[in-house]
């Protein structure tokens, strides 16, 4: 019954979309075909190779980051040695070690609230996307500070190079920092910075430029402009404006165009509706 009600909610905030802001719907870009690829979790356009992202899925899937090209077919795989995918839930392209662009890849799902510590990897970004690579990544643990969160989203800035987490579950989601020098630390624990208006964050992005960041959750899209000099959590500090969003079964991923001129969501598979890569455009 959650589930049919559940779906009924999502038709009607689809046809409120389509009536309220005709010009906002999403461009459909490709349906994923491969099974593997049905709880898709989060996607990153790389920022070494053109026109390519990296996505994964969650929950007990696969410890491979997938690459696909900007009309979402699969062109690509890295495969993590040494890990786990308990419940990877976000995917970032940040900076790294020796100035070079890293894939970073968030293992903060936890929707009991029980696990004490959660994860982040990151690897470099692999000089040739077309080969099935085979990667050891250094792992970030860490703890919040009043307990376990739930987080799906996450996000580098390319400006400072720290990470950013949005939890999900809490009433206002709240917005944690974590230092790229963390990794390879013990006791580390994320910095609260602020809380937000909304709760269900899902999945966030930073565009490469540091200018624009996009926080989702399951109804609505989040927009913030940077200015020169603020900070993120300065930057967030302001009110966000909303940008064109069709609700999508589960939607569960957000990300820019290398450009910040448009921006792509995807869903995982729900209520045999199969995942699908949507392009919004994004003007000045």
């Amino acid at each position: 019954m959650f589930r049919i009600l559940a779906f009924l909610c999502l038709l009607s905030l689809s046809t409120f979309a389509r009536q309220s802001s005709p010009s906002g719907q999403g461009t459909l870009v490709h349906t994923i075909e491969n099974p593997l690829l049905e709880e898709i979790s989060g996607l990153a356009f790389s920022k070494d190779h053109r026109n390519r992202f990296y996505t994964h899925t969650d929950s007990g899937g696969e410890p491979a980051v997938f690459v696909l090209d900007s009309l979402g077919k699969e062109v690509g795989r890295v495969n993590l040695q040494g890990v786990k995918n308990r419940d990877w839930e976000d995917i970032a392209v940040g900076p790294g070690p020796g100035g070079k662009s890293y894939v970073y890849v968030a293992e903060t799902g936890d929707n009991l609230g029980v696990h004490k510590s959660v994860h982040i990897f990151r690897f470099p970004e692999p000089e040739d996307l077309s080969l099935e690579n085979r990667l050891k990544p250094e792992v970030l643990t860490f703890t919040y500070p009043e307990g376990a969160r739930d987080a799906e989203s996450l996000f580098v800035d390319p400006v400072s190079g720290d990470l950013f987490v949005v939890s999900k579950r809490d009433r206002h989601n709240t917005l944690f920092r974590l230092r790229s020098a963390d990794f390879g630390k013990d006791d580390v624990v994320a910095e609260e910075l602020t809380k937000f208006i909304f709760t269900s964050a899902t999945a966030a992005d930073i565009s490469q430029d540091g200018s624009r960041i996009l926080i989702k959750n399951y109804f609505k899209v989040y927009y913030w402009e940077r200015q020169e000099g603020e900070s993120v959590a300065e930057a967030l500090a302001h009110p966000p404006s909303e940008l064109p969003y069709v609700p999508e079964p589960q939607g569960e991923a957000i990300g820019f165009r290398p450009d910040g001129r448009a921006y792509y969501t995807i869903s995982e598979k729900r209520f045999d509706i199969k995942p699908a890569l949507y392009r919004y455009p994004l003007n000045d």
